[in-house]
């Protein structure tokens, strides 16, 4: 099956659609020709809203930890955005989106991923796409799987949901922008150059 097609169906998809708050509205962005692949978690209310990966506080900070610029990183000829699940899951009553649906990741990525020859590395991006993609080899937390980055390169780079909980993580981290951003710029760099 081409991408075109595949991606046609995945965008049609509606197996988790009856326990969506606002409905099925799979969002994601893909080219066979991308070289960095960004696995999030799910998409949030104003990404539902536009229909655009990482269009909101949160993709603001992931692009400045990258160094890309928005027309960058919106490239999908170079940049790849898979999130775990593909819809917005809601919120939880103590605040927080509820974690991606299950039935995503297990049913689409496999193909998906088969449609992306070129990519030189993948970030995950916070602890469900960690979880899901390093499986035992995570650490105990997701704090200690991203002090690690350097043992799951070059295929993965485990990142922190850049969320606004991350401001205070950074701050008790501070190695994080000390040792892991330098890294990941430089990953970035050479994944999308032109």
């Amino acid at each position: 099956m081409s991408l075109k097609r595949l991606l046609r169906e995945v965008r049609a998809c509606t197996i988790c659609e009856t326990a969506l708050p606002l409905g099925a509205r799979p969002i994601l962005q893909l080219a066979s020709a991308a070289r960095l692949l960004i696995i999030g978690q799910a998409p949030g209310r104003k990404v539902h809203a536009t229909g655009l990966p990482w269009n909101d506080a949160s993709g603001d900070r992931l692009r400045d930890w990258l160094g890309l610029e928005r027309a960058a990183f919106y490239d999908e000829g170079r940049v790849a955005i898979l999130p775990i699940g593909l819809c917005y899951p809601g919120s939880q009553p103590g605040g927080g989106d509820k974690p991606p649906r299950r039935e995503c990741a297990p049913h689409w990525h496999a193909r998906l991923l088969g449609h992306l020859p070129a990519i030189e590395a993948t970030l995950l991006v916070g602890h469900h796409a960690q979880r899901f993609y390093l499986g035992s080899t995570g650490r105990g937390t997701m704090t200690d799987t991203v002090r690690a980055f350097r043992h799951y390169g070059p295929r993965f780079v485990p990142l922190p949901h850049p969320s606004w909980r991350s401001t205070l993580w950074m701050r008790q981290h501070p190695w994080f922008e000390a040792e892991v951003v330098p890294e990941l710029r430089r990953i970035v760099r050479r994944a999308t150059r032109p």
